[in-house]
């Protein structure tokens, strides 16, 4: 995968490499920093549970990734900001190295918020240092290319988990502060919201998966035939207020709706609604990036599991779509939505309808699939330690479609695919049904 031809990468066979990525590359490093303006150092420290991690460590670990990867095998004057940070802020790669446990992330009071800051512009001096050499060969050029693009889309999944981080921190707290003190758009309350269309499509052997320019994880490949039989899809997500419904007709207290692992997760968690979600004075209120605001019942559902998207399904006589036929129907989509730019923080009802194609479909929420995260046929990962990226994840876990309304800008597309095991809830997951014909 590290192997490809320049031209594969859109690049000029130069001896420098190509400005455009470079540019690209420093602003995404700008973004993130800009994410955490509105957090104190107290706020970038904590870890919420588990799966989260604290926003100082997502700032390091996305530099750290840059180190590793391109940094230290590929210049060879390239000095190490330090040699503990290696420990403290490799994630997963077994072949980096040991590494801090992922539960206690939280603990590492040091280094400090300022030496996590220096340390990224020391790896940043180093990256505009590399594109402004003449020295390099062809190989390594397209080598290193590859890399830094790998790079800039890692560290934008992070730039999202930040954000789902800092909201499951954030709606642990007492006061239920607020990441975003700007004045949090209105809630669209639409007519044609209030009722499901659903799009029928005729099915037969589709080309599924990416190919051609542009960038892709190697998950999403190689593309490759489906059958695939008639369906239908719900032209729009399921909404909080349809979730509400659920609720009030007992849907979390019915174990026949249930998976038994489900099931068990709900028992267990004393869930009775989607994460987030408080009963105050006898009316639903949720948490999110802008505080505690009340539920809006046309906004699509966000923060449920893979179990209780299922439950719901079922619950409304329907299914969960496979991964599959949810490319299929983006066939004629662009990949534009409410993402991280439109500065929303949260999932909006659609603005309008279509009669004939599916809307909200990138962006808002993440949408369960009925698909198990399992590789594509002629699926092999790529060697060396980027093959720890996806491949050795694909088990017990189920595909999500669509990227959600903290996704960076340009960083979703049709073939993208998201995983997430079966009881996480702190992403902003929703739920689209699907039917048979």
């Amino acid at each position: 995968m590290l192997h490809r031809h320049s031209h594969d990468l859109g690049l000029e066979p130069t001896h420098m490499l190509d400005q455009a990525l470079g540019q690209r590359l420093m602003e995404c490093r700008r973004q993130s920093l800009r994410l955490v303006e509105p957090l104190s150092d107290e706020d970038m420290v904590v870890q919420a549970m588990d799966d989260a991690s604290p926003a100082k460590w997502h700032l390091a670990h996305t530099t750290w990734f840059y180190e590793a990867f391109a940094l230290q095998p590929y210049v060879a004057n390239y000095a190490p900001y330090s040699r503990d940070f290696a420990y403290c802020f490799n994630s997963y790669y077994e072949t980096k190295g040991e590494r801090h446990p992922r539960p206690h992330r939280g603990l590492l009071t040091r280094p400090t918020a300022k030496a996590v800051f220096e340390y990224r512009q020391h790896v940043d001096d180093a990256l505009s240092t590399l594109f402004e050499s003449e020295s390099l060969d062809p190989e390594t050029q397209t080598t290193l290319a590859h890399i830094l693009e790998i790079g800039i889309n890692h560290e934008q999944q992070h730039q999202e988990l930040l954000l789902t981080d800092i909201l499951a921190l954030f709606a642990r707290q007492p006061l239920h502060p607020a990441y975003s003190t700007k004045p949090r758009p209105a809630a669209i309350h639409s007519e044609l919201q209030n009722g499901v269309k659903w799009l029928s499509f005729r099915g037969g052997v589709s080309e599924i998966g990416h190919s051609g320019p542009g960038f892709s994880y190697d998950n999403e490949g190689p593309r490759h035939h489906v059958l695939i039989h008639p369906f239908k899809l719900a032209d729009r997500p399921v909404t909080n207020g349809e979730w509400q419904t659920f609720i009030s007709d007992g849907g979390y207290a019915d174990p026949l709706l249930w998976l038994a692992e489900g099931w068990d997760v709900v028992q267990k968690n004393n869930w009775d609604a989607p994460e987030y979600w408080h009963n105050k004075d006898d009316t639903w209120h949720q948490m999110t990036l802008h505080g505690s605001i009340p539920v809006e019942p046309s906004a699509p559902v966000s923060h449920i599991s893979y179990y209780e998207a299922d439950a719901f399904a079922r619950w409304a006589g329907k299914r969960l779509p496979t991964e599959f036929e949810w490319e299929v129907a983006t066939a004629d989509l662009a990949p534009i939505g409410n993402t991280l730019g439109n500065n929303a923080l949260r999932p909006v009802t659609a603005a309008s309808q279509s009669e004939d194609k599916p809307q909200q479909m990138f962006g808002d929420v993440w949408e369960w699939t009925a698909s198990s995260y399992q590789a594509y046929p002629g699926y092999q990962a790529p060697e060396g330690a980027l093959g720890e990226y996806n491949g050795k994840f694909m088990c017990s876990q189920y595909v999500l479609r669509g990227g959600s309304c903290v996704t960076p800008d340009g960083h979703i597309r049709p073939t993208y695919r998201n995983f997430f095991y079966p009881h996480q809830r702190w992403q902003f997951s929703g739920v689209r049904l699907a039917d048979n014909p």
